[in-house]
């Protein structure tokens, strides 16, 4: 019988282990499939040439299409934790959702924290080196070449960084103990080295989202059309209409040789044609559109922005008070254990949806700030040296979500080992859920 029991549980256990794979594949594929339909939106149709440059270039874009999945992936963990450990409380014995577990969350976990450091230390700088690689002067040029180059600039950059951390732990703690850590790169050196990353993202991200916030509003009255109050478009289109003619008229009977005015009126023509677009557009807009939508969506992003302030003012009031409410001062419920919210399923899902705007505000104030103003991606010309640029700080900025969402108090989950699958759960390699 023992024998028996032992075959039964290996089985199990291999059961599971095959299930969790198959759903780790399925949900990383739909990632793949969807970053890769926005990254050719955006890429440019000039570097479609087949040659050297055109491998290349696919090899670039194929490991920006898993970086970018992979940042997707980070982003979609929490919520879809938050929404798993409100399923596993409403239904605990439905045979359906045996599936969703504290195992398949920590696998999917690790999976992405493994991910995400390969695709920030490995494949970004091998794509963006393998990209401006050209191969060693004096060698056949061709793929191999490039290749070689690029595996060369990948060991020097390592090397820099390797001592860099060095002397930096020689300057600060000069200790025996602390040098010899170095060595050991797989438990102490690469998740040292995230965890900076992941503390560079979360100022990042505290220094975007309020901008982003601010920013939210007139980035939606720019996608929606506003109330028509007091103004007459027909008017307006007559204008822009006789304005662009004369412009055509103008540039029609100036010769070719004047280069600097002909391009000035050409930039002021298509100014005033995407003027007359948008005002078409408003003309053609419903009157519920108008209306009932601008103003819905304005009272939305309103009543969002203020209930993030306040749960963030409230949970740092928390903070100055209570010693215990620090992060590393308390063990949240783990999967399945207890509601994250006194709300229950209405309350998880407002943290889901703010956990949502806090990112899409974060990505909106990192576009906004000056310094980054040029990675903004246009449509059908984004070269690929800008498109790896826009994946690895994406990436940067939803490695650090779960953490900053945590110290703001947006949510409590803690990935502690639940009582049903206290078997099958295994313990973190890397302390990314330790931050949880």
């Amino acid at each position: 019988m023992e024998g028996q029991d032992e075959v039964s549980a290996r089985e199990q256990h291999f059961h599971s282990q095959v299930r969790e794979s198959t759903i780790c594949f399925l949900l990383f594929a739909i990632l793949y499939i969807v970053s890769y339909f926005i990254i050719t939106r955006y890429k440019r149709k000039s570097d479609e040439q087949e040659d050297e440059d055109a491998i290349v270039n696919r090899i670039s874009l194929f490991l920006s299409t898993f970086t970018l999945a992979v940042s997707a992936g980070a982003v979609l963990l929490l919520p879809f934790s938050i929404i798993s450990n409100e399923i596993l409380l409403s239904f605990p014995q439905n045979y359906y959702i045996q599936w969703l577990n504290g195992s398949l969350i920590h696998g999917l976990w690790n999976l992405a924290s493994l991910f995400s450091n390969l695709c920030l230390f490995v494949l970004m700088p091998f794509a963006f080196f393998f990209l401006e690689s050209e191969g060693f002067a004096g060698l056949k040029k061709g793929i191999r070449a490039r290749i070689l180059e690029t595996l060369v600039m990948l060991i020097l950059l390592a090397l820099l960084i390797l001592g860099i951390v060095w002397v930096a732990s020689a300057l600060i703690d000069n200790d025996a103990a602390s040098m010899e850590s170095l060595y050991d790169l797989w438990e102490f050196y690469l998740p040292y080295l995230y965890s900076c990353i992941s503390l560079m993202g979360c100022l990042l991200l505290l220094l975007c989202t309020p901008v982003g916030l601010s920013r939210m509003f007139t980035v939606m009255g720019q996608l929606l059309v506003k109330p028509t109050i007091l103004e007459d478009l027909d008017e307006q289109i007559y204008i822009i209409t006789l304005e662009e003619e004369a412009l055509q008229r103008r540039l029609s009977g100036l010769s070719s040789s004047v280069e600097y005015n002909v391009t000035e009126l050409e930039q002021e023509l298509e100014n005033v044609k995407i003027l007359k677009k948008k005002l078409e557009r408003r003309k053609k807009a419903s009157a519920w559109e108008r209306n009932l939508v601008y103003p819905a969506v304005m009272v939305l992003l309103l009543t969002e922005t203020s209930i993030s302030v306040l749960l963030v003012a409230c949970n740092i009031l928390c903070l100055l008070v209570d010693e215990t409410a620090m992060p590393k001062g308390t063990r949240g419920p783990g999967i399945g254990n207890a509601s994250l919210s006194a709300f229950g399923f209405v309350g998880a899902a407002l943290e889901i949806i703010l956990i949502f705007y806090l990112m899409v505000s974060s990505v909106v104030g990192f576009y906004s700030l000056r310094f980054f103003g040029n990675f903004i991606p246009k449509k059908d010309d984004t070269t690929m040296t800008k498109i790896i640029g826009n994946c690895v700080s994406i990436l940067v900025l939803s490695s650090a979500l779960p953490v900053m969402s945590r110290t703001l108090g947006l949510h409590k989950l803690h990935l502690s080992d639940t009582p049903r699958d206290a078997d099958t759960a295994k313990p973190s390699a890397n302390g990314h859920q330790k931050a949880l």
